[in-house]
C-alpha cells in the first residue's frame, strides 16, 4: 500500500504501526552476514575459516573441552545437581526411602550357582588354599543372599505406599547398581511403583540394574552431588550388609544426624549379626569417641515388615507421620 502524505508526521515517519518484520529474514543483509570478500584481501576467507574453527570461537555450552576443564567445575557441579533435580521434580518424587547394601549379594539362585562353581573348581585342585578360601567366601555370600529377598520384599512394601494422600510421592532410591540395590528397586518395580537409581560415572562403567524407572535412572559425575540427592529427600536410610560404599553412606548419614546438620531420620541396619561385627558401636562409646546417645541413632532389623513398621512407628513418635 502506498502511504498518503497525511500518513506521515513532520519528520517523515509513518503515523500508524508498520508491517511487522520477518522474525528471521531481513530484506537487506547486515554487513556482518557476509565474510570479507577475497577481492579486497585474497587471504581473508582462509583466515575467517581458521577463526571460526578455533576453540575460542565455540559457544561455551558447546565447547566440551572447556566444560571439562578445571575452571568450569563450578557450572558442572550445578548441572550435575540441576538435571537430576529437574527429573525428580517432574515425576513428583518428594520423599525417598534410601536403600544401600553390597553389590555382591546376589539373588539366592545366582549365589547358589556361584557357590557350586567355586566348589567344582576347588574340587579339581584340592591342595589350592586360595580356591578353598573362595569356597568359604561363596558360602558366606550364599548365606547372606537371603537379604536380597528381604530387600525385594521391602521395596514392594514401600512401592505399594508410594502415593501419599497429601500429594507427596514416596519412592525407593538406591545407588542404581546390582545386589541389594537391585533387589530394592526390583520390589518397587514388581508393584508398578516409581523406582529411582542414582548411578555414578566410574572408570570401569557400572551398568544400571534393570528395575529402574527409565525417567528416574540418573547418573552423576560427582560423588558429592549424588550424596546430596541421596540425603535431600530421605525419610529413612536402610543399610543392608555391605562394604566400603555402604559404610560410606551409613557413616556420612550418621554424622549429619549426630551434628544435626540434617534433621534426624530413621536409620535401620539390616542383619544384626553382620553389623555388630562390622561396626562395634559399644566399643566407640566405651572409648569415649562418641556419646551414649549416639548409639540410639539407629536400630537393627531382620525382615522387611520389621523395617517398614519401624520406620512408620519412628515418624509417628516423632510427631510427623509419613501417612
Amino acid at each position: 500500500m502506498t502511504a498518503r502524505p497525511d500518513d506521515h508526521d513532520a519528520s517523515g515517519c509513518e503515523r500508524r504501526p508498520p508491517q511487522p518484520p520477518h522474525p528471521l529474514r531481513r530484506q537487506c543483509p547486515l554487513p556482518g552476514e557476509r565474510p570479507k570478500p577475497n577481492h579486497e584481501d585474497p587471504a581473508a576467507s582462509e583466515r575467517v575459516r581458521a577463526l571460526i574453527g578455533s576453540p575460542a570461537y565455540r559457544e561455551a555450552d558447546s565447547d566440551v573441552e572447556f566444560l571439562n576443564s578445571s575452571l568450569a567445575r563450578g557450572p558442572r557441579l550445578q548441572l550435575d545437581y540441576l538435571k537430576a533435580e529437574t527429573l525428580l521434580q517432574a515425576e513428583r518424587i518428594s520423599d525417598a526411602i534410601v536403600v544401600f547394601g553390597s553389590t555382591r549379594l546376589a539373588e539366592p539362585l545366582a549365589a547358589r550357582a556361584r557357590l557350586d562353581a567355586a566348589r567344582a573348581v576347588s574340587h579339581a585342585a584340592p591342595d589350592d588354599v586360595r580356591l578353598r578360601e573362595n569356597v568359604d567366601v561363596a558360602e558366606r555370600l550364599f548365606e547372606k543372599s537371603r537379604y536380597y529377598e528381604v530387600a525385594r520384599e521391602f521395596g514392594a512394601l514401600v512401592g505399594a505406599a508410594c502415593d501419599c494422600p497429601d500429594g507427596r510421592r514416596l519412592a525407593i532410591v538406591t545407588g542404581g547398581g546390582p545386589g541389594v540395590m537391585e533387589a530394592a528397586n526390583r520390589g518397587a518395580f514388581d508393584v508398578g511403583a516409581p523406582t529411582v537409581g542414582l548411578n555414578i560415572s566410574l572408570p570401569r562403567e557400572q551398568f544400571p540394574n534393570p528395575y529402574l524407572s527409565p525417567q528416574l535412572c540418573l547418573r552423576f559425575h560427582y560423588f558429592a552431588i549424588r550424596k546430596l540427592h541421596l540425603v535431600q529427600r530421605a525419610r529413612a536410610l536402610v543399610a543392608f550388609p555391605g562394604g566400603y560404599g555402604t559404610l560410606d553412606e551409613l557413616f556420612e548419614t550418621l554424622t549429619l544426624v549426630q551434628t544435626r546438620k540434617i534433621s534426624p531420620l530413621p536409620i535401620v541396619l539390616v542383619g544384626a549379626d553382620f553389623w555388630r561385627q562390622a561396626f562395634n558401636v559399644d566399643f566407640l562409646v566405651a572409648e569415649g569417641v562418641i556419646d551414649p546417645e549416639d548409639r540410639e541413632l539407629f536400630w537393627f532389623a531382620e525382615n522387611a515388615a520389621d523395617i517398614w513398621d519401624g520406620i512408620l512407628d519412628w515418624w509417628k513418635r516423632a510427631g510427623a507421620p509419613l501417612f
